[in-house]
């Protein structure tokens, strides 16, 4: 008998901070003029990739298990995150499969910094990094993202007993 598997979907976005800052992606700080806004450091990425894995355990979502009006999670590195997000589910018994990731933003551009990206995410899951997957897309223009006001991430995963 083959163990369960579960697929899960998540989503996050930040707006970009008007004074600058640092901009994190995946774990990877990716050079630009502008971070993101968030009481972490904002990694969308990440946040997306937290919330897929969490819904497909049927275990809530990042702002359950790291609410941004606790002080313990001001400016938390995502991946540390990320991190106790896989504990969690090795906890209930699940590992990570594959997480599939997209980023959608107009600027800055994300191939240089793809690789790099895949092995950050990769690493507190487990995975190697052939298993997790990013793309780049820009938003033509349009809404949120296409105004150049933020980034958004979407995440598959699959997940199978045997945490």
């Amino acid at each position: 008998m083959s163990a369960e598997r579960r697929t899960g979907i998540g989503y996050d976005s930040h707006r970009f901070e008007e004074s600058g800052g640092r901009l994190v992606l995946g774990g990877v700080e990716v050079p630009g003029e502008r971070g993101l806004a968030g009481h972490s450091d904002a990694d969308v990425v990440a946040h997306a990739l937290a919330d897929a894995l969490l819904g497909a355990a049927g275990l809530g979502d990042i702002g359950e298990h790291f609410p941004d009006d606790d002080p313990r999670w001001a400016d938390a590195d995502s991946i540390d995150l990320l991190g106790r997000v896989a504990g969690l589910l090795a906890e209930n018994g699940w590992r990570s499969v594959n997480a599939d990731l997209t980023v959608v933003a107009e600027q800055p551009r994300l191939g240089p910094v793809k690789g790099a990206m895949r092995a950050r995410l990769a690493e507190p899951l487990g995975l190697e990094p052939a298993r997790v997957n990013v793309k780049a897309s820009t938003n033509e223009g349009m809404g949120f993202v296409g105004r150049g006001e933020g980034i958004a991430a979407l995440a598959v995963v699959t997940i199978e007993q045997g945490g």
